[in-house]
């Protein structure tokens, strides 16, 4: 799985940019199959930066009706990936 394929795209909530602020920790939606060494590599390709950690959490999709249909939306996966001190905060705009 390349970088790009691993990576969907930035989480950008308050949530996530407090802790992008406060605790150096960026936060983006990721490939249901990835691994957290996947994650840190792909990071680590994409932005230049060394990483610390990486912690993850998978969010099963919600129930939703169109009149008498109802369907799944579909599985996704969040991780949250702490930079190790002295590196710059990525900005999503660069890439």
């Amino acid at each position: 799985m390349g970088p790009f394929e691993v990576i969907n795209g930035p989480v950008i909530t308050e949530k996530a940019e407090t802790i992008r602020a406060v605790e150096q920790t960026l936060c983006f939606r990721v490939n249901i199959k990835a691994t957290k060494t996947d994650i840190k590599n792909a990071v680590h390709r994409i932005f230049g930066v060394e990483v610390e950690g990486v912690r993850t959490a998978t969010f099963k999709g919600k129930m939703k009706r169109r009149g008498r249909f109802a369907g799944y939306r579909p599985d996704w996966k969040k991780a949250y990936v702490k930079l190790k001190d002295g590196q710059k905060m990525v900005e999503y705009a660069q890439v």
